[in-house]
């Protein structure tokens, strides 16, 4: 399906910031030597004042920034997603959440989106050490409209936050003015026989699914869950009662992410349904552009559809 192609999300992160710093002295960001990555360079120009740069050690960029949270500022960390959720994991854990710090986490260039870096560079386990850690919000927009809305809401929020975002331009998967609510999954599309639950950037290959099933004569429905904890389980629920199949679909391990929170949902509410969890799979990541390594591991609207197509056989 062809769609408006937007800004990448962390454009929309980076103006977004502006405006909150523009009307609030108080915000600060901190980062690891990301200003250029995370698209800071024109916050730093319009803020100097208020951008705080420690280098390439994120411990210390989680203890700064749970710091100035302390001191009454409203604090942004930005750091490369693989480093900022493995290396600062500690001081997210005791820092911030454990002390209850309102410090929102930027994971930036999360997944694969560092592509042919390799695995050392890609953010495929955050999900899982982040869910397991009491008292965060995590959140992965899928488009700049989820982007937007996560920063305000975050911003908003007197609890830490985790938000992660890759670096392409995104399509646009909303009508203008839509709702948005933190903790509460957007239904992009109904359809009566498969359920398909994706977050961030994974979003658009899911509804590319649906089409393309919808060729087919399947109905589909399908979730965008941005915010991965906590888990909107309302809707999850009352989507998957009436359907035949679900597939989940991220851009992150199949352990301990967004398809092992629905399966665990699903299951102890006693909805037994064919299920496929698309992610990337416990094995050494193959080499190659984001997109690239989306193909090679089934995140496509067509591997989406066969993938779905074959759970109702």
């Amino acid at each position: 399906m062809n769609r408006t192609i937007g800004k990448a999300n962390l454009e929309v992160f980076s103006q977004t910031l502006c405006e909150l710093a523009e009307k609030d002295s108080d915000v600060r960001v901190v980062t690891s030597d990301s200003r250029g990555s995370g698209k800071l360079v024109p916050f730093g120009e319009r803020f100097p004042d208020q951008i705080v740069e420690v280098g390439i050690a994120e411990q210390n960029l989680v203890g700064i920034a749970a710091g100035l949270a302390c001191a009454g500022k409203n604090v942004f960390a930005v750091s490369p997603a693989c480093f900022l959720t493995a290396r600062a994991l500690e001081q997210i854990k005791n820092d911030v959440c454990y002390s209850d710090v309102p410090v929102t986490l930027v994971g930036i260039s999360a997944g694969v989106s560092y592509g042919a870096l390799g695995s050392t560079h890609h953010s495929l386990h955050d999900f899982a050490v982040l869910r397991a850690i009491h008292n965060i919000t995590i959140l992965a927009p899928a488009d700049n409209h989820e982007s937007r809305n996560a920063i305000l809401a975050a911003y908003d929020s007197p609890s830490p936050a985790y938000i992660r975002f890759g670096k392409k331009p995104m399509p646009h998967l909303y009508d203008a003015g839509a709702d948005f609510a933190i903790d509460r999954a957007a239904v992009l599309l109904q359809g009566d026989d498969v359920l398909f639950i994706a977050t961030g950037e994974t979003v658009a290959y899911a509804l590319d699914a649906a089409y393309e099933m919808k060729t087919r004569e399947i109905g589909c429905t399908v979730l965008s869950v941005h915010t991965i904890k906590p888990l909107d389980a309302v809707t999850v629920l009352e989507a998957a009662r009436s359907k035949k199949a679900v597939v989940t679909v991220e851009e992150h391990s199949v352990y301990g992410g967004l398809g092992e929170a629905v399966a665990s949902l699903l299951m102890q509410n006693r909805i037994y349904l064919p299920m496929g969890i698309v992610g990337i799979p416990d094995e050494y990541t193959i080499t190659g552009n984001q997109t690239e390594i989306f193909g090679h591991y089934g995140i496509s609207g067509p591997a989406l559809a066969d993938k779905a197509s074959k759970l109702l056989t």
